[in-house]
């Protein structure tokens, strides 16, 4: 077996790319998450290490004498902090020229060939589903007889192998708090809507929801959500408690753990047996009888993508969700008392000043706890970004996803609505949504009932306004 480093590269500070990051960008907020998608090969490889550099606020100085250490080198990566990866794999070569350098993720999985021209220090990339492929590599493989990656051969020439059969027994893989404990400081890693510690894991991959814009089951994970055994999960809740007594919160990352309603009562069931708090993503559709169990059981705060108020615009990016549907669901979720984080997009195909508007009081009405405001990102190996190329809603100038320093770009634009006004609707939908008088009082409210909270808020308050500040000198 190769001694090996799994690897999220120093990036621009406060950079949340990490690889378990949906969408790489530095937040309005400081936030980190778990890099569970390498954690996850990292638990399969005995004697690996994970390094996990920017929530531990590594630098090329730290990280650079430890790959020395390594035989290969396993680095995570992304569209938008691809070219400045490269550049820490250039540098690990230099200092180590026999080491072996493999790159994993969503940009490597749909642009493997792009990503080999233009990564010199790349001597393989795994695509799609890497988890086994980054173990058979580590065996000693031979690069031809490996499913599932593309690579140089000898004479230079780049050779994409047979695809690599998705896992079906889900249960086949260990346990992520295993590296979790072994490599990581759980301290280190922050939500702004989760409580603090926290602990996040995938109770499943896939998504059989089918909107355009979302990388992970176009790219990776796939349409078909593959679960974990009721038993499998709750087995590694109980280790998480006792490796990590301080958690005061566990997350499903899974794309949409309530795609399987029984299944998520079941496992609520179990973590209400254990006493623990969790949070997970869900879809604006889970029936109150649902709601009811999974609040009974622990649940606190559902992280719900509603995207945009107009129904249109939700047609248009397939996202199978109907407004009265989610206002129900919302209301439903406030008179039972789980909180809600709110999630919604900026410039998605059929923007228009109106529907900006109607977005804006349409959050107001449904009124999450709290919300996330981003901008259409078309990242390649989406039906977006295919849409945007056909369309020409892209161009040269505004190609990028974010600026040199990490923060996010408005990179579509359409004939009645430019970069500009996409880019600028962030901060409007901001200053609505926060500076009203009921959400100010509900913000004091709480700071004054907690003096953690209120350390928190204030903490929050300070990054908001200079996040706020530092987008008034990009110029969309």
């Amino acid at each position: 077996m190769m001694k090996t480093l799994f690897l999220q590269p120093p990036s621009f500070d406060g950079f949340d790319g990490g690889a378990g990051s949906r969408y790489q960008a530095r937040r309005e907020i400081k936030s980190f998450w778990f890099p569970t998608w390498l954690a996850q090969p990292a638990a399969l490889v005995p004697g690996s290490k994970l390094v996990d550099a920017p929530p531990a606020r590594l630098g090329m100085d730290t990280v650079l004498p430890i790959a020395k250490d390594y035989e290969m080198v396993v680095i995570h990566t992304s569209t938008p902090s691809f070219s400045s990866d490269v550049k820490v794999a250039q540098a690990m070569k230099d200092a180590n020229p026999d080491l072996k350098i493999g790159f994993v993720g969503a940009k490597v999985a749909v642009d493997a060939e792009g990503s080999l021209k233009n990564g010199a220090p790349i001597d393989f990339v795994a695509r799609n589903e890497f988890d086994f492929t980054i173990r058979d590599v580590a065996e000693g493989r031979s690069f031809a007889s490996v499913d599932g990656i593309s690579y140089r051969n000898g004479e230079g020439v780049i050779v994409h192998n047979r695809d690599r059969a998705m896992i079906e027994n889900m249960d086949d893989l260990p346990f992520v708090t295993e590296v979790y404990k072994r490599d990581l400081k759980i301290e280190d890693y922050f939500i702004g809507y989760l409580k603090h510690p926290y602990v996040s894991l995938y109770t499943g991959r896939g998504c059989k929801s089918r909107c355009t814009f979302c990388l992970w089951p176009q790219t990776v994970g796939g349409h078909r959500y593959r679960t974990r055994s009721v038993g499998h999960v709750a087995e590694e809740i109980r280790l998480a408690k006792s490796y990590f007594p301080q958690t005061r919160e566990f997350f499903f990352d899974d794309d949409t753990f309530t795609d399987d309603l029984p299944r998520a009562e079941a496992i609520a069931k179990e973590l209400g047996k254990m006493g623990v708090m969790w949070s997970c993503n869900a879809k604006a559709n889970v029936p109150r009888e649902t709601l009811k169990v999974l609040r009974d059981n622990g649940l606190r705060l559902l992280l719900v993508g509603y995207e945009s108020g107009n129904q249109q615009i939700l047609h248009n990016i397939k996202k199978g969700m109907r407004i009265e549907v989610a206002k129900k669901f919302t209301k439903d979720c406030h008179e039972l008392g789980i909180q809600i984080h709110g999630t919604f997009i900026m410039g998605l195909p059929g923007e228009t000043q109106q529907t900006i508007e109607e977005t804006i009081k349409f959050a107001t009405e449904i009124n999450p706890h709290t919300l996330q405001v981003s901008l259409a990102a078309p990242y390649p190996g989406t039906f977006l970004y295919n849409q945007a190329v056909e369309n020409n809603w892209l161009d040269a100038s505004h190609a990028e996803l974010i600026d040199e320093h990490g923060v996010q770009m408005a990179p579509l634009h359409y004939p009645h609505l430019s970069h500009t006004e996409i880019f600028n609707s962030v901060e409007t939908f901001y200053r609505r949504f926060y500076f009203r008088a009921p959400k100010i009082a509900s913000i004091v409210g709480e700071m004054v009932r907690s003096p953690e909270m209120m350390k928190r808020r204030l903490r929050e308050g300070v990054e908001f306004f200079q996040f706020l500040r530092e987008r008034k000198g990009i110029e969309a």
